[in-house]
């Protein structure tokens, strides 16, 4: 199992480690999930998402090779703007999400799902236009992210030159000096809250520097996997294996605002601009279960006539508002929020019903920040 660079400042805080994606990852620590959840929609969590895997795509295809792969239009992108998308195979089936952030006009920077990082590596290096490099970067890089209502003060402390974060626009960034180490702050993240990642370039004993630095303020704690997976939850996003599978495309995902207008080609256009056009016949929605009990991946879904109409893809708890939710795919006439229907949880019907995909009073439109 591989570590990241704060590996012994978990072990330090008491994390129960876990292993994720060929990485030991910390689940939760000492005050535990739920309330890591609410703290940082209440204050600010430093998440350690450095088992995530960066690469750099740069030369003159660098952005055909990305309009080929993904269904995004880069061409209206500024420096240092970034954009939610997804790889797709030659079906229009999503192989990976990922964040891309355009460096300058011929270098783009990719954010990949671990358990995802050889298939989407691979599967680049497979398809890249003429005069274009892939560059992985080194499993581990060190990757931050600072996510809640008082991360963008927490953050400024650290920064030099008096620069502000408030006029950074969310999927922006810029480079910067953290205590003198090189970095890529953007305005991204997938909590559903405002925040920043940190991508270090330096050493592993630098980078905890800047850990040890943000935990200092009273705001900050750190947050890990369990939260992060129930924060996304709350807002409605994706999961890669669970929610998003090389069968699944953007328009039965609820992605069609990631699908460039123009009707240009790249892998999968066909399918996928068919199915805008006359529709899907499953589509991603999100589910309430008005019953106690706890609805989990998996759960089959039926409407109140008997009928299966689909299956729960993530599920659990809310710590918000303490109800099972989820999200998962049903027959597209039964995606109405408000729609009821019954879901099969320990070999009884318990009652439920379709929820917007987020379930956050100011719903974000985006996975961005």
């Amino acid at each position: 199992m591989k570590q990241t660079p704060f590996y012994q400042q978990h072990l330090s805080l008491k994390a129960r480690i876990v292993p994720f994606a060929g990485f030991q990852m910390p689940l939760n620590y000492s005050s535990g999930t739920l309330k890591e959840h609410e703290w940082v929609r209440t204050r600010a969590g430093l998440f350690d998402v450095s088992h995530m895997q960066q690469c750099t795509l740069s030369g003159k295809g660098a952005q055909q090779t990305l309009e080929y792969l993904t269904p995004t239009d880069f061409s209206k992108t500024v420096a240092m703007q970034a954009k939610y998308t997804v790889l797709l195979n030659s079906h229009g089936g999503i192989i990976d999400d990922c964040i891309i952030t355009k460096l300058t006009g011929e270098k783009f920077l990719l954010v990949l799902n671990a358990s995802r990082a050889q298939a989407g590596l691979s599967w680049i290096q497979r398809h890249l236009k003429n005069d274009t490099t892939l560059i992985p970067h080194i499993a581990g890089s060190p990757l931050l992210a600072l996510q809640g209502p008082y991360a963008h003060k927490a953050l400024e402390n650290l920064l030099q030159n008096g620069i502000t974060l408030n006029t950074l626009q969310p999927m922006h960034g810029f480079k910067t000096k953290i205590m003198g180490i090189d970095a890529l702050i953007t305005r991204t993240g997938y909590t559903g809250e405002d925040g920043f990642e940190l991508a270090l370039n330096t050493t592993a004993q630098k980078a905890q520097t800047v850990w040890h630095a943000l935990l200092q303020d009273e705001n900050i704690k750190p947050i890990g996997l369990g939260a992060r997976d129930t924060l996304r939850l709350e807002a409605g996003f994706p999961l890669y294996g669970q929610d998003l599978t090389e069968e699944i495309t953007p328009p039965q995902a609820g992605l069609n605002w990631i699908v460039r207008k123009d009707d240009a080609p790249f892998l999968g256009s066909h399918n996928i601009y068919v199915q805008q056009k006359e529709g899907v016949e499953q589509k991603r929605t999100g589910i309430l279960l008005t019953e106690q009990g706890i609805a989990r991946a998996g759960t089959a879904i039926f409407s109140l006539d008997g009928q299966e109409i689909g299956t729960l893809t993530s599920g659990g708890i809310c710590p918000t508002t303490h109800q099972s939710i989820g999200q998962g795919y049903l027959k597209t006439e039964y995606t109405q929020p408000g729609t009821p229907l019954l879901l099969e949880v320990r070999k009884k019907r318990l009652r439920g019903q379709t929820h917007a995909l987020s379930f956050l009073k100011n719903t974000p439109e985006k996975p961005s920040a």
